[in-house]
């Protein structure tokens, strides 16, 4: 029987661990939650209100941002607001955000709001005559 991976944290001898496994389990989205879920309010960001001047204020309180310094979960998607043009990305590895990043969580974000944020426009996508 395959054991799964968050079954088997101590795959090293004690005394080797810290040298062979540091972040053992870095990158699992198990357990507690996330540090990518510890996130604040857009609104609260003088940068977002001048990178997103289509959104409003209750859109802007509802925008999820990632605080700096926090590891992004494997294989979930995000967006940078600083690179809008760059569109969606998955995080495949470690990824740590930055003190000037604006990275939104897809899981965070209403699938309307998120669509606009990637640039799609029309009812169906967005709930809007847009």
């Amino acid at each position: 029987m395959t054991r799964h991976q968050a079954e088997t944290p101590d795959k090293h001898p004690a005394e080797y661990e810290s040298d062979l496994n540091p972040n053992a389990m870095a990158g699992q989205n198990i357990g507690a939650p996330s540090p990518a879920d510890d996130t604040m309010s857009a609104f609260d960001l003088k940068e977002t209100h001048v990178l997103l001047p289509e959104l409003n204020n209750d859109e802007l309180r509802a925008l999820r941002i990632v605080r700096p310094g926090r590891r992004l979960e494997q294989n979930a998607t995000y967006i940078d607001l600083n690179d809008r043009e760059r569109g969606e990305f998955t995080v495949t590895g470690e990824k740590v955000t930055k003190p000037d990043d604006l990275i939104a969580p897809k899981k965070h974000t209403d699938y309307e709001l998120w669509n606009r944020l990637r640039g799609l426009h029309g009812a169906r996508r967005t709930g809007s005559e847009r």
